[in-house]
């Protein structure tokens, strides 16, 4: 679409590049065309992808996360010096607007209104998650020394009680670790186990620990054993 725009143009008889200096100047119009027709209000009309789950407040439906719309997008404030940006729009369904806007904060979107949000958050602190640094006690870690040792400590605590967790996680881990002779001592199973070379009638018995390639390893033993295929 890009490459059509820029090379299919017609320029009139008249156009003076010097006077006009673009198309877009010749025909008095903006090279966004319709999503830009609020410009002059601080409005650009964008396409919007619902961030989450939402019921619509006009028609009581669902609205499923994904879902796209065509939104009128405003800068309302900032956040430090992240701008803070509202999307207004209108509902499939229904007549009614949904209006959301960005939370830098907490890098989230929220309802101002039109909507409510399926709740499907959950607390980081009480799932044991990793917590992000706040942009406060960022600086406070940066300017106060007491507050940077307690934190310090706090840190080191938290270490100390996930300590077991990570050992065990990572002892499950090195069983694994060496591929090559895992995929080695699977081989040397294949060539010695017996099951695998002698079918008893017309199938053989599958082993316990094999997961893979066992159709493969079937019509191998009935085709050495003169069977045929399976």
């Amino acid at each position: 679409m890009g490459e059509r725009k820029g090379v299919n143009k017609y320029y009139p008889p008249d156009f003076n590049p010097e006077k006009h200096g673009s198309l877009n100047r010749y025909h008095h119009s903006h090279p966004l065309r319709e999503r830009a027709r609020k410009l002059s209000q601080g409005i650009l009309v964008i396409r919007f992808e619902m961030p989450y789950n939402i019921w619509c407040d006009g028609c009581k439906n669902h609205i499923g996360m994904g879902v796209r719309y065509n939104a009128e997008k405003k800068k309302v404030g900032n956040y430090y010096t992240t701008p803070i940006y509202r999307f207004r729009m209108k509902c499939h369904l229904c007549i009614n607007y949904i209006e959301m806007q960005t939370d830098p904060a907490n890098c989230d979107y929220v309802i101002v209104s039109g909507a409510q949000r399926k709740e499907e958050r959950w607390d980081m602190a009480d799932n044991e998650q990793v917590l992000t640094t706040e942009h406060e006690k960022k600086q406070k870690l940066e300017t106060d020394a007491m507050f940077r040792l307690e934190h310090g400590e706090a840190d080191r605590s938290t270490l100390k009680k996930a300590l077991p967790t990570l050992s065990h996680i990572q002892e499950a881990q090195s069983a694994w670790k060496d591929d090559f002779a895992l995929n080695s001592m699977l081989r040397k199973r294949f060539r010695l186990s017996p099951d695998l070379r002698t079918p008893q009638g017309h199938c053989c018995q599958r082993p316990p620990w094999l997961t893979l390639f066992w159709k493969y390893l079937v019509e191998l033993c009935h085709r050495e054993s003169g069977l045929g295929g399976v």
